[in-house]
């Protein structure tokens, strides 16, 4: 059975723990690089990462783009959305579609 982890910084994703899903902590880019690798590598199906690390793990997240285990999938952490996980998922329905269907 497949496991679901939530990956960034303190403030954001310690409230996840309370839901039942695995916590790991990364305050900058190396913690969060070394953690990528086990949880991609493990037996974890769906990753959610803050939208501040995956801003700094961009190079690592596109390796996995393509697999269908693990999922990455980003979330605003504590500042707020930042964009970048709308603008993922919008580029990831349009190649799944061939058209943009949320708009402008």
């Amino acid at each position: 059975m497949y496991n679901v982890a939530v990956l960034g910084d303190r403030e954001s994703v310690l409230g996840f723990k309370a839901l039942g899903l695995e916590v790991f902590l990364a305050e900058n880019a190396a913690e969060g690089r070394v953690h990528l690798a086990e949880l991609a590598n493990g037996n974890y199906a769906v990753i959610y990462i803050t939208e501040t690390l995956a801003a700094e793990l961009s190079q690592e997240i596109t390796h996995y783009k393509d697999d269908v285990i693990p999922a990455i999938i980003l979330i605003p952490g504590k500042a707020g959305s930042l964009g970048i996980g709308m603008n993922a998922l919008r580029s990831s329905v349009e190649r799944a579609v061939g058209m943009d269907i949320f708009g402008n």
